[in-house]
């Protein structure tokens, strides 16, 4: 076994969300903490010291509604200033709060709701009514929209617990004990049994005592943020940070859906800090291309860092932000760890898949099967309700086994595979086909997913599928790859990317690992199936499921298949 740990120890941790939210509305007062677009377009923030009076009276409020300690509350909403105010007021009144992702269909949404066993919920309008049922279990629901909804003749608007207190009397708990459990997470990959994560006051404000060393944050920073707060990504790691640092977040008002909004409001916010995946940073900087007025205003002096995670940032776009001086971080982690774990030195150069060594108070040990163990005040409690998937989540010893697969290199953490996305060919040789299917993406801007298969038989394959957006806007400005033209159908896309698994092959040592053939498929991955996850990562076992004619095909069966797809066969004697 290997170990990795922190040479800094980690700082004074603070004891409870309340006792953070105390602190900051003294040393804050006036500071703007939150902002978003009001009708008129423009931004409207709020101080601390205006924030803080807000969340104690919903705290009072919601006591008057018997929401007591240990209570949970479900927010089915999408980022908003009334979703922070509540899910503060419930973490700092010695509640839980258990975000679930905004679109969720009815099913799915009913289904998270019976497993947390909350009393309460809190939705943002109809859209979210809409998605469920009038019978449920509960207490109390509560509405950030001004509707009215036949279905539900008891909603309470949220604007009721923002009623002032005459008794001047805080529910705030200043002395919530810092192994409490304040928030109840589902992991991104939930499907079928939920994995629903507990974490504790400790196992989030340690990870900001140990961030507080590493890095140069304070209340004169900027976050221009889309991150959802149901995903502990944005709802842990950046929402924390910013609120730890008293820095102000601004809501971005397209939700990071639209680049050109992006843009428009980075210029508004000029943000100091940019939390985001890499498909957003490469379709920002494309962005950039051609105007040295948007080159300018993006890459800013004033920019300190960007923060990337989820997946490797190409080197093309890292070095976009590092020819110009700005450092760009990577992270790893997972909810059940806070998340972060790792960071990047900004100081050495990057290399694709290491994601850098632990933040003070955490350590990292690679098993003999190469399993990366975690172990800190950052890892969870336990999974809530769940005995199948606590049977085995830690080592005898305390380990928490993280389910990726690493190495220990110079630099740090290095990232392989999900340990269960590593497969056995029929004779016996393991292939890790994220290598293969990051190299594709990476080739090709017309490929939004491909899938690497190939368990139990002779030689691996792949399923892709385009980007569907680029396919219908051909004139969309990119800047095209040596060799590239731009396709207008799956046809055009799959002669283009013959030569682009070629090369994906030949990046790729063992000639056991390389495709042989590949379909590009005129289909879409989606949340409504279940083929991606509510953080829109892949979630591949369903892929392979829904998809599973296409791949008998690929092996020499003929099976009528809906979609159209362009086949692509490629010899590997090379």
């Amino acid at each position: 076994m290997q170990d990795l740990l922190s040479d800094i120890k980690v700082g004074e941790i603070i004891q409870n969300v309340g006792l953070l939210l105390n602190r900051n509305q003294d040393i804050f007062a006036d500071h703007i903490v939150y902002q978003e677009k009001g009708k008129d377009s423009e931004y409207h923030g709020i101080t601390w010291s205006e924030f803080y009076a807000d969340i104690e009276n919903v705290a009072c409020n919601l006591d008057k509604l018997g929401f007591a300690k240990g209570d949970k509350m479900v927010f089915f909403s999408r980022n908003r200033l009334e979703m922070l105010e509540l899910e503060l007021a419930v973490m700092a009144s010695g509640g839980i709060a258990v975000p679930i992702f905004s679109n969720f269909k009815q099913e799915t949404a009913e289904l998270l709701i019976a497993h947390s066993d909350a009393d309460f919920l809190a939705v943002a309008g109809d859209q979210q009514l809409n998605n469920l049922g009038a019978d449920l279990d509960l207490k109390e629901i509560i509405v950030f929209d001004e509707v009215k909804n036949d279905r539900f003749p008891d909603l309470i608007p949220f604007s009721e617990l923002l009623k002032d207190n005459p008794e001047n009397t805080s529910k705030i708990d200043l002395q919530i004990a810092t192994d409490s459990i304040c928030l109840n997470m589902y992991t991104s990959g939930t499907m079928g049994t939920p994995k629903c994560v507990q974490l504790t006051h400790e196992n989030i404000l340690s990870q900001q005592a140990g961030l507080d060393i590493v890095w140069d944050l304070d209340e004169n920073d900027r976050f221009l943020s889309y991150l959802p707060w149901h995903h502990s990504f944005g709802g842990i790691f950046e929402l924390f940070t910013a609120l730890f640092h008293g820095a102000t977040i601004s809501l971005e008002s397209s939700y990071g859906k639209d680049p050109e909004s992006i843009m428009d409001n980075w210029k508004r916010v000029q943000p100091t800090v940019f939390f985001s995946v890499p498909k957003v940073y490469q379709s920002l900087v494309e962005l950039t291309k051609g105007s040295k007025d948007a080159e300018d205003m993006f890459f800013n002096s004033g920019l300190k860092f960007i923060f990337t995670a989820a997946a490797s940032l190409p080197e093309r776009i890292s070095n976009e932000f590092e020819k110009r001086g700005i450092t760009v971080i990577e992270g790893w982690g997972l909810t059940e760890t806070s998340p972060c774990c790792t960071l990047t030195d900004p100081k050495l150069k990057r290399v694709t898949g290491v994601v850098g060594k632990p933040i003070p108070g955490v350590s990292i040990r690679i098993a003999d099967d190469d399993e990366i163990l975690v172990k800190g005040p950052n890892v969870m409690v336990s999974y809530y309700n769940n005995k199948e998937a606590n049977r085995d989540t830690f080592t005898e010893d305390g380990w928490y086994r993280t389910g990726d697969v690493g190495v220990v290199t110079e630099n740090g953490l290095k990232l392989i595979s999900r340990k269960d996305r590593i497969f056995k060919l029929s004779n016996g040789e393991k292939v890790v086909p994220t290598d293969l299917e990051k190299a594709i993406e990476m080739k090709c801007h017309y490929v939004s997913y491909a899938i690497v298969s190939g368990s139990g038989e002779q030689h691996p394959v792949a399923l892709i599928f385009p980007n569907k957006k680029l396919l219908a806007h051909p004139d969309y400005e990119i800047t095209p790859r040596s060799g590239c033209f731009c396709p207008r159908n799956i046809n055009e896309l799959g002669r283009c990317l013959n030569g682009c698994l070629h090369d994906a092959n030949n990046a790729i040592g063992q000639k056991f690992a390389k495709v042989k053939s590949a379909i590009v498929i005129d289909g879409q991955l989606s949340l409504d199936d279940n083929t991606l996850t509510p953080s829109m990562k892949v979630a591949p076992k369903n892929v392979v499921k829904k998809y599973k004619d296409h791949l008998k095909n690929l092996y020499g069966d003929d099976v009528p298949v809906d979609e159209e797809i362009y086949m692509i066969e490629l010899d590997n004697r090379k």
